[in-house]
């Protein structure tokens, strides 16, 4: 997972180097959603006919394609064509891994595999901007350094995927599947209220991931790639966090308090751009990380703890598509937005925007509430 997120710190550089405009940048960052929505669809349930370790390997074989892609990239077209194969990587990795990590931890740690799987994984795409961002700023070949570790780092976590038990019984193997995706009727509502919810949250998470370069340089003129990869790793490492320390709360006042939390770091972030204060852009990072982990997780568990078993991937896969939208699309209206308004204006609109709908979220979860009350 860190491998998808290493290139944000280089997009500035990109920008540069290409030509490319925020609005372009944005499409780049959003062709990542597009390989990762086509990995989870297509290949969502391959791991349960051929084996956990042969599609780790494949997502890893993907993610060494895209960091060669990256390495040699000199176009745009390369650039589309490096963050789709990590999207792929990614959508193949991302199930598969969490699966096989609940599947080989010892009996006593089995209740907290899923939180361990969380920390992997949002630990893992904060901690690719950050190293990423060190080595840009602070060594040399900056566009080429960040690649060339990332394949070091995937040709040894493919040779530690070797070496890991199987956890499937491939003897028999069923014939594989497309996901099916589906909403419901009994969770309907349910579904609804946490898309909303999780949709501000993602819709966070790929503002930061795509344009905070530029907010950075552009809006608060600081000209420091490692200063970028450490605003991004700060929202990932306090949505990892919240998920994993904020736990035992009722779900819907759970959503309820992300979602004001979401709309306090949302504002937080436009008055840093206004101000163009470096603390305060942190301070939103962190606020809104925690609400984004809160909001994403608890939604979670409100739509599959109302779910049988045999509908669980379906549903959740469906709800992986709306976070996945979430994440891409609104972060390509902000980019269109800034070449027509500017990075501050853009940024500003943005957060109000996203302040909305966490706050219809809001809204739909209290009214429902109310309703359940006795």
């Amino acid at each position: 997972m860190m491998s998808t997120t290493m290139p944000t710190p280089i997009y500035a550089l990109y920008e540069e180097d290409f030509g490319l405009s925020v609005f372009v940048i944005t499409i780049v960052f959003a062709a990542f959603a597009v390989g990762v929505l086509g990995a989870l669809l297509a290949f969502g349930r391959w791991s349960d006919s051929f084996g956990r370790r042969p599609m780790l390997l494949a997502g890893l074989f993907f993610g060494l394609n895209s960091a060669v892609v990256f390495l040699f990239a000199d176009s745009l077209a390369t650039l589309l064509i490096g963050r789709i194969l990590s999207g792929i990587s990614a959508g193949i990795f991302v199930g598969t891994a969490t699966v096989t990590l609940i599947e080989l931890v010892p009996e006593i740690w089995r209740d907290r595999a899923p939180a361990i799987a969380t920390a992997a994984n949002i630990g893992g795409l904060g901690l690719g901007p950050l190293i990423a961002g060190i080595l840009v700023e602070y060594f040399p070949l900056p566009t080429r350094l960040v690649f060339l570790v990332d394949i070091a780092l995937l040709l040894v976590a493919a040779v530690a995927v070797f070496l890991t038990p199987e956890t499937v019984d491939v003897s028999h193997p069923a014939r594989p599947r497309m996901q099916r995706l589906s909403i419901p009727s009994s969770v309907r509502g349910e579904f609804i209220r946490a898309s909303i919810g999780g949709f501000a949250g993602f819709a966070v998470l790929g503002l930061f991931n795509a344009v905070s370069p530029g907010f950075i340089s552009a809006v608060l003129d600081i000209d420091n790639h490692a200063v970028t990869g450490f605003v991004v790793f700060v929202v990932f490492a306090s949505s990892a966090t919240a998920q994993i320390v904020v736990r035992g709360l009722d779900p819907s006042a759970a959503q309820r308090t992300g979602c004001l939390i979401l709309v306090a770091g949302v504002v937080l972030l436009g008055l840093s751009l206004i101000i163009k204060s470096l603390p305060v852009l942190l301070a939103s990072a962190v606020i809104c990380g925690i609400g984004q982990g809160i909001t994403f997780s608890y939604g979670m568990t409100t739509i599959t703890s109302a779910l049988p078993t045999d509908r669980r991937a379906e549903v959740t896969s469906t709800f992986f598509v709306v976070l996945y939208i979430a994440i891409s699309v609104p972060v390509v209206g902000a980019g269109a937005a800034a070449a027509s308004w500017g990075l501050l204006n853009a940024g500003v609109v943005f957060s109000l925007a996203v302040a909305g709908v966490a706050m219809i979220a809001f809204i739909l979860l209290t009214i429902e509430q109310r309703r359940g009350r006795p």
